[in-house]
């Protein structure tokens, strides 16, 4: 008898359970949507008030009904997070994957105004195009009066007003024709700071190279040979990685110069100029860095060394912020590889 009333305790047991579980399931099933309340970052004021919101919808989409009520803010101008002082979440975020309530709360924070990648990069590469231009056919009031207008004596100097102009107008047509960007815009502020670099640097190189008192390398025309031959291999490097990172990226749906968020481990191609990804996360800096070098030992001119120099360090760093990424995304990603480097760094 006792062993009978404890089979049928276990029995209730089990019947409230299921009981319990099916409750949930009815009640998860009523719930349809979600309501959403987005709140300023800085001062917690409550800023838009969003009803039956789809269980599925993405932080993107989020992003676009909270520009309708304030269209100041449109969607690349929001960060929307967990937590005011927490990371902005991804556009692809899922509403109902998020560790959020039935009423769901973020935190906005204006971004500022945007300014479209493509637009960057093309202000950045053609300011030094045309500052490097303008030295090197010597206008009036860059040297002396009698200099205006003259050409150089050196046949170095011309060439490397080729390689220089090369080099930018390839940037150029690598942004209107080969890269993606993951992100469409960056906040306009950074134009101003990446131009004064970049064109800063072009007319103080500029300047040297093209004076009227340069002298050539002192090795002649053994060292110019090989900083040309170092220059060039390292440019068809360059944009040999870059199409073969394009390719790991299907476009995206907007437009042809943004692309998906999937990400892949970037491996060799058939093009030897690629097999260096064996050794190194990011080979378009390495290669990068090599035309520089080049440039370097073929004007033999201490601006453009230090150019260098203050590029190779930019580019350490993105080049081990990219390289921690895939070693955090991917177990599987190749042990020997450096960031920059082969072995070294």
């Amino acid at each position: 008898m006792v062993q009978q009333l404890h089979v049928t305790s276990l029995s209730g047991g089990r019947l409230c359970q299921s009981s319990g579980i099916l409750r949930k399931g009815v009640q998860a099933a009523k719930m349809k949507h979600y309501e959403v309340e987005i709140l300023d970052a800085k001062t917690k004021d409550k800023l838009c008030f969003l009803d039956k919101v789809e269980p599925n919808a993405t932080i993107g989409e989020i992003k676009s009904m909270f520009h309708k009520s304030h269209p100041q803010w449109y969607p690349t101008r929001q960060s929307i997070r967990l937590d005011a002082k927490g990371k902005s979440l991804k556009d692809e975020d899922v509403l109902q994957q998020l560790p959020v309530g039935t009423t769901a709360t973020f935190y906005f924070r204006d971004l500022g105004a945007q300014i479209s990648w493509v637009t960057v990069f093309l202000t950045e590469y053609t300011g030094p195009l045309v500052l490097y231009l303008m030295f090197y056919f010597r206008v009036p009031f860059i040297y002396a009066s009698k200099y205006d207008f003259s050409t150089s004596k050196h046949w170095v100097v011309h060439l490397a007003c080729m390689c220089h102009s090369f080099h930018f107008l390839k940037r150029n047509l690598e942004t209107l024709f080969v890269h993606r960007f993951s992100h469409g815009t960056m906040p306009l502020r950074n134009i101003f700071k990446n131009c004064t670099y970049y064109w800063g640097f072009a007319a103080w190189m500029a300047y040297y190279i093209n004076h009227p008192l340069y002298t050539p390398p002192i090795y002649g025309e053994q060292q110019i040979r090989l900083a040309l031959i170092l220059f060039l291999f390292c440019q068809i490097g360059n944009f040999s990685i870059h199409i073969a990172l394009r390719n790991l990226r299907p476009p995206g749906t907007n437009n042809s110069n943004t692309c998906s968020k999937t990400r892949k481990i970037p491996y060799p191609t058939k093009n030897p100029f690629t097999w260096i990804f064996v050794l190194v996360s990011c080979p378009n800096y390495t290669y990068e860095l090599g035309s520089w070098l080049g440039f370097t030992l073929m004007t033999q001119c201490l601006p453009v060394a230090f150019f260098t120099l203050v590029g190779f360090i930019q580019m350490t760093v993105w080049a081990k912020g990219k390289h921690r990424s895939y070693l955090k995304e991917f177990r599987d990603y190749p042990p020997l590889r450096s960031p920059i480097l082969p072995f070294i760094l």
